[in-house]
């Protein structure tokens, strides 16, 4: 009997933190007040994103995964970070416009934020605290998480990871595919 009360806890636990992930408090590149509940039971890719960097050609590759998968489930969502270097220092306008010329990008775009430290985004709170399979640090920009439709982390990418990396297109479709 105890062993069946200790899995309903388990599952409400992962629900409440699935809940808790999408109703995380966001603001978009307008300055838009929004949370992620519009992306629940999609497959997310977390991205923070610098218009400065080595890696910024990335938004190209980005682009077109969200442009393959979008209507199979996948959602990448950008999250501007000026943490790594100052590659990110523009306004969020002058990073909608720099997105939007130079890379076409269409996934949704949030507004710039902090991945660590003392004013890390809640967001990545949680994918990155204690109770993640990947905590720790964000280590650059360009750095991915995939999750799952659940709202847990699936796993963890680092910045080099191009994003038709064939590991990373995998666990893209693996999470998409039907259960």
């Amino acid at each position: 009997m105890s062993f069946r009360i200790a899995a309903a806890f388990l599952a409400v636990s992962m629900m409440l933190h699935a809940q808790a992930l999408h109703e995380i408090a966001v603001k978009d590149l307008d300055g838009r007040s929004a949370t992620l509940v519009p992306f629940k039971g999609r497959v997310l890719l977390v991205v923070n994103v610098a218009s400065e960097c080595g890696y910024t050609g990335q938004y190209a590759g980005l682009q077109a995964l969200h442009e393959k998968y979008a209507a199979q489930g996948l959602a990448v969502l950008g999250f501007p970070c000026n943490q790594f270097g100052g590659q990110e220092p523009g306004t969020n306008a002058e990073i909608k416009r720099f997105c939007t010329a130079n890379y076409r990008v269409t996934f949704p775009m949030f507004a710039k934020i902090e991945v660590n430290g003392a004013n890390r985004h809640p967001l990545f709170a949680r994918l990155l605290g204690k109770d993640s399979p990947a905590p720790g640090d964000v280590k650059w920009n360009f750095e991915k998480f995939l999750v799952g439709r659940d709202g847990r982390l699936l796993r963890r990418f680092d910045a080099g990871t191009e994003p038709d990396d064939p590991v990373l297109v995998s666990a893209i479709e693996a999470a998409l595919a039907p259960r």
